[in-house]
């Protein structure tokens, strides 16, 4: 929209003039850009606009461009439905693995000798928010006069990359191995790799970020199950990701991973309907699950 505000009729205008076609009338037009907003549906149009003049390259609907958002709408809350899932296992076995090694120290993750100490000053503001914020943390320092709860009360309330940081933190190797065997994953680096990986797959869902799109920062190195393997060269985009996906779930309950697989081909199948959203699905995701 530029640096200045306009009018959703102002809207309307230059997009016609650069070549929308306003197929369900201009009431339509107006409910989906007060509903949506011009700025975030242009994530979207972009695609199929000459990026120095914004005009389209052919004749483009709005109704079009809103199934591409709403099929992108649709796969980032699928996904984060089970992304979800492996971080609460995660979770779990970095807490119960930790606290269990160190049954006499059940604030383990500030101690130094267990865990390096660079993330401390960072977390000390995240703890400090959170013991302000939130019931269960308030009601134990209310009772108890020790500086921080167990790690089964705080972790609970950390977010998937905060989790991550302290088992990337761990200075034991032996416990790092641990956690790992839970995934049949005997190469810790490996395990971490695909974590960042899920957890920028995350962010996205979370924070309305173009996801069909998104292609990783670095490959996604080999999958260790032929079933999940990827098959192409190309080990950044979305098929690579979902692929890590289903992979990680597996470990954790093979149902929930064939779940996600017939939840994926039904919305794949239906979003393909559209012309629009087939030929971007094709071009950039190239699912072949």
């Amino acid at each position: 929209m530029g640096v200045v505000a306009i009018t959703v009729e102002e809207q309307i205008k230059k997009l016609k003039g650069r070549g929308m076609l306003m197929d369900q009338g201009i009431n339509k037009a107006e409910e989906i850009l007060f509903d949506i907003g011009y700025y975030r549906l242009g994530f979207y149009w972009y695609y199929y606009q000459n990026h120095k003049t914004h005009i389209f390259h052919q004749p483009i609907k709005l109704s079009d461009v809103v199934k591409l958002y709403y099929f992108d709408f649709d796969l980032k809350m699928l996904l984060l439905r089970y992304i979800y899932r492996i971080e609460v296992h995660f979770r779990t076995q970095l807490v119960y693995f930790a606290s269990n090694q160190y049954e006499k120290n059940n604030t383990w993750y500030v101690d130094s000798k267990i865990v390096n100490s660079s993330i401390f000053k960072e977390f000390n503001n995240i703890y400090f928010n959170l013991k302000t914020k939130t019931n269960t943390l308030k009601k134990h320092h209310n009772k108890h006069s020790s500086n921080y709860a167990p790690a089964w009360k705080v972790f609970e309330f950390l977010t998937f990359g905060q989790v991550f940081r302290f088992y990337s933190n761990l200075k034991s190797h032996e416990l790092k191995k641990k956690i790992a065997n839970s995934y049949t994953i005997r190469d810790i680096a490996l395990l971490e790799s695909y974590f960042l990986a899920l957890i920028n797959i995350r962010n996205i869902c979370s924070h309305n970020g173009v996801l069909f799109d998104y292609n990783q920062p670095y490959g996604i190195k080999r999958i260790p199950s032929y079933e999940y393997r990827i098959k192409t060269n190309n080990s950044t985009n979305m098929n690579a990701s979902i692929k890590l996906i289903l992979f990680m779930l597996s470990k954790i309950s093979k149902n929930r991973a064939n779940d996600l697989k017939s939840e994926l081909n039904v919305l794949f199948s239906e979003s393909k309907k559209c012309k629009v959203v087939e030929e971007m699905i094709n071009s950039k995701i190239k699912l072949d699950i």
